[in-house]
């Protein structure tokens, strides 16, 4: 017999890009994540941003490393992202 439907695909997980503005805690980095939008009235730019928590496992992120972080189940009572990779790490003189 021959279920259908048992192949291990992970569906598309919406991911957002953002800066670490925090690396205190194990496995947890707060990053950074900045919205654009035009007002509705006055029709002026305004640029505004959230802080996500997100799940490090390997604690290979730093303070001002850019990241991508997934949507995933939710892990804490804060934390609902996870990390997928480090696009560019911080530069130190």
């Amino acid at each position: 017999m021959v279920v259908e439907g048992t192949k291990t695909e992970k569906r598309h997980q919406p991911t957002v890009r953002g800066v670490v503005v925090s690396d205190k805690m194990m496995k947890t980095r707060v990053i950074e994540v900045k919205h654009g939008r035009q007002h509705r009235l006055y029709h002026k730019k305004m640029i505004s941003s959230s802080r996500l928590f997100v799940h490090d496992e390997k604690n290979e992120s730093h303070t001002g490393d850019v990241v991508l972080a997934a949507l995933s189940r939710p892990l804490s009572k804060n934390k609902h992202f996870r990390l997928v990779k480090v696009l560019e790490k911080r530069v130190t003189q």
